[in-house]
């Protein structure tokens, strides 16, 4: 059945993607989708992150093809296995190596919640303490531990129990304010229990692409330094890339205690998640967290061959053109909307568009959709996100920048622009 009837029948309620991106895809090449009739869509959704290289990346989709052809190991809990050796010497040489970074690598499951999870442990586990700092507007995972670090009223409604050993303080506004209010917090007690950990996303993808300045998160590793606390980056949707650089904190003072990873780290969009843990915080016991899918080695082989994009000059100052190239075309969107009720807001290629004016952002997400382009709303559907793949040319991405163009500045429908 090539329909979404069956979907509609027996899936849980809970689906929600797809109402709001109502066709059957069928094929996904680069920054492309199309669905049953042939329609190609623009994807700025990019799996919310977890398809920075766009879809089925040919030199990473043949890496998996000739795992597979070779008849090697697809799942292998933690045993030892060539795939997984590779991706841990390669992720080592690549990015940790010319960081400085003495990090061990751990496998907690294949899911970003997952990684949030062994890392608030670990920081119990380290300092004794039970409470987590989180900051208002982020999100972390839906899973019970990381659902208490994030501020989504819907999902924390649906967790039907308390949520507790979480305190979420106010994220940075571009003010001293949030800052001081952390430290006054922090060093009066404040009635808040000591921290274990504070746990930061340096880019919000779902609080409205705020992101943080240098200086505010400098203060927020400072302070839980000072605290006796951990700092943990949650890099699991602003990592991989999608700020330009690998790490969403590259180029800063940051040397986090732990980093989250998710979403792109498989690099094909395969299910993969991994903890780095300040070699001397590595206070695990054999066994004591474990998953039975934290040796997908399926994934490991094709994280494996993403790395060597970053390897890859060409493809490192691609990366920074096409950044270049999505800030200026938002700047110009954002000049062009009436009254002025719009505001560039995100990072890199983690970036969108704010608007002033409630139910805008929605009604551009809808139009975009009848006119081929696939993009998401976040911030209480005030901000219009844009994710294109880190491998889109410049000239697809100002085709689909016309096209945006177009759908905000004028009422007709535009079903007949993007064409098969």
């Amino acid at each position: 059945m090539s329909d979404k009837t069956a979907c509609q029948r027996y899936e849980s309620q809970v689906r929600s993607y797809c109402r709001e991106f109502p066709v059957v895809f069928q094929r996904a090449d680069g920054p492309y989708m199309w669905d049953v009739s042939g329609r190609r869509y623009v994807d700025l959704l990019c799996g919310a992150g977890a398809l920075n290289y766009g879809h089925n990346d040919p030199h990473i989709a043949t890496a998996l093809r000739d795992y597979l052809l070779s008849s090697g190991p697809v799942t292998s809990l933690d045993l030892y296995t060539v795939a997984k050796s590779r991706f841990v010497e390669r992720f080592v040489d690549v990015v940790l190596r010319p960081r400085g970074m003495d990090h061990v690598l751990q496998f907690p499951g294949p899911a970003g919640t997952l990684a949030v999870e062994a890392a608030i442990k670990l920081a119990r586990k380290v300092t004794g303490r039970t409470n987590v700092i989180a900051f208002s507007g982020g999100f972390h995972g839906a899973s019970l531990g990381s659902l208490a670090l994030s501020s989504s009223p819907l999902l924390r409604r649906a967790a039907g129990t308390p949520l507790g050993a979480a305190t979420i303080l106010p994220y940075d506004d571009g003010s001293p304010a949030a800052l001081d209010h952390l430290e006054r917090m922090l060093q009066d007690r404040g009635g808040i229990d000591p921290p274990a950990a504070l746990v930061v996303e340096t880019v919000q993808g779902e609080g409205g692409l705020t992101a943080a300045s240098t200086a505010w998160l400098s203060g927020v590793q400072r302070l839980a330094r000072e605290a006796g606390a951990l700092f943990v980056v949650d890099d699991i949707q602003a990592g991989c890339g999608r700020t330009g650089s690998f790490f969403s904190f590259d180029g800063t003072d940051l040397r986090p205690d732990m980093v989250c990873l998710s979403k792109s780290l498989s690099g094909l969009g395969l299910p993969m998640a991994m903890v780095l843990i300040r070699r001397q915080l590595d206070a695990w016991q054999p066994g004591e967290h474990n998953g039975t899918f934290r040796g997908n080695n399926l994934a490991f082989v094709t994280a494996e061959a993403a790395l060597d994009h970053w390897t890859d000059s060409g493809f490192l100052a691609h990366v920074d053109r096409l950044a270049a190239e999505v800030g200026g075309s938002l700047r110009e969107l954002a000049d062009a909307e009436p009254g002025g009720g719009a505001t560039v807001t995100g990072r890199g290629l983690m970036s969108g568009l704010r608007f002033d004016e409630p139910g805008r952002a929605d009604q551009l997400k809808r139009r975009l959709f009848e006119c081929g382009v696939i993009a998401e709303t976040s911030g209480g559907g005030l901000v219009l996100k844009f994710f294109p793949a880190l491998t889109m040319t410049v000239a697809q991405w100002r085709e689909t920048a016309d096209l945006v163009g177009d759908a905000m500045t004028t009422r007709r429908s535009p079903a007949a622009v993007l064409g098969a």
